[in-house]
Formats: structure tokens, sequence, C-alpha cells
């Protein structure tokens, strides 16, 4: 189940391959949870985003942030309706920050092809579009509004979707295995609730940010990586 919580910080030093495709993290500083008051050693993690979402935003702008989530949990939708927009006008569009998006879903047994079917939107170019309508459209957790005939009827309702392609595509399970990849990127980068973030920036230092936080606490963030870059 997604948790909303205070900011956990990590303080990590990054390399970031290719414009939001691979990633390699390598966590210097000691890992402090603000919520436990608990720390680790530090740690050296590899972080492969090459079976992600498409990057929303410039692929050449300095800060990536990275989410991982999962579309039925409640926390990551008031995250997307109430903090995304924010972020996307003041810093996606302004080429300052793209953003990625990790499948991870802990949720329930109806997460994994819910999240397989955002590539089935991709592959006719909708994947933010049909993301965004996804969490506009939640239902509750594990009540099965993800499920089956159920996901099909609503993602009909989605403008521009061809519903026989999506549908054959859902069907298939295809994108099973890519989603379970994501998964294990997540479970082995620390990630632990939903949505957890990963900010990465330009001088390749990344901060951790869990839970649903306001747009002011990746705004300090954001702000304080590109600083750093001028």
């Amino acid at each position: 189940m997604g948790k909303d919580k205070k900011p956990t910080v990590k303080k990590s030093k990054a390399k970031f391959v290719g414009l939001g495709i691979i990633g390699v993290i390598a966590v210097l500083a000691a890992i402090v949870v603000l919520t436990g008051g608990s720390s680790l050693s530090p740690t050296k993690t590899t972080m492969d985003i090459n079976n992600g979402s498409p990057v929303l935003g410039s692929e050449s702008a300095p800060v990536t942030l990275v989410e991982f989530g999962d579309y039925q949990c409640p926390f990551c939708q008031k995250w997307n309706l109430d903090t995304k927009p924010l972020i996307q006008k003041n810093y996606i569009d302004s080429g300052k920050v793209k953003l990625i998006y990790i499948d991870f879903p802990i949720i329930g047994i109806d997460s994994p092809k819910l999240h397989a079917s955002s590539y089935c939107a991709n592959e006719q170019g909708l994947y933010w579009k049909y993301h965004d309508f996804l969490y506009k459209n939640q239902g509750a957790e594990n009540s099965g509004w993800a499920r089956g005939q159920k996901l099909k009827d609503l993602a009909a309702t989605l403008p521009e979707l061809d519903v026989q392609k999506f549908n054959e595509c859902f069907d298939s399970g295809k994108y099973l295995d890519r989603v379970n990849q994501n998964k294990n990127v997540g479970i082995k980068s620390g990630a632990s609730s939903t949505p957890t973030f990963l900010v990465i920036g330009p001088d390749n230092s990344g901060t951790q940010i869990s839970g649903a936080q306001p747009y002011s606490v990746f705004q300090s963030v954001f702000d304080q990586k590109l600083k750093s870059s001028s």
C-alpha cells in the first residue's frame, strides 16, 4: 500500500548514462531515514531505467526526476493530480527537469497487468495521456476497477486510443516482464513504498524523496540541484 510520509533523503553519487535510458547510482553517504531515525551504511546500486517510461520533457534537461509508483496507489494519484502539474509547468516545460516513471506495482494482484497496459498505450504514442488518465480515473485499492474487462472498458473512453489494438496487446501480456523488471529496479534502488522519487542533479548528486510531498519540497531540491550547476 502507498504511504504518505515525511521526506526520506538519501545522499548519493549518480551517473546518468543516456537520456532517459540507463542510470548508474553510487550511494556514497549514509542513508538517513527521517521517519524512523535509522541509518544504513553507504551502498552502491546500479539502476537500469531502460525499461521505464518515455521521457517527459526535454531529454537534455539538466535534472532528472525518477518516480517509482503504482497506478492503484492513492498517494501517487494525489501527487499526480496536485504536484506534477506544477512541476511540469515550472520545471519540465521550461527544459530544467525531465521525468521518468518506473513501474513499482506493489498494491495488489491487479497492479502488474495495469502497469503493463501503459505500454500498450505507448505503442500508440499515448503513454503520458494514458498515465494521467489512469490516475484521474483511479478506483479504490484492489476493488477490481483495474481488472480485465473493466480496465478495457475504461481505456475505451480515452480519446485517440485504438481500442482493438489496445485490447489485443493487453490480452497478450507482452509487457508483464518489463513491469517486473522495473519493480526489481525499484527494490534494488531502495524504494519500499509508493510514491518514491529520486532527483538526479547535473553534478551527478542524487536525493531521494519519499511520499506524496508538496510542490515546495520538490522545488527546493530542484533549485538546489540547478544552483550547483551554475
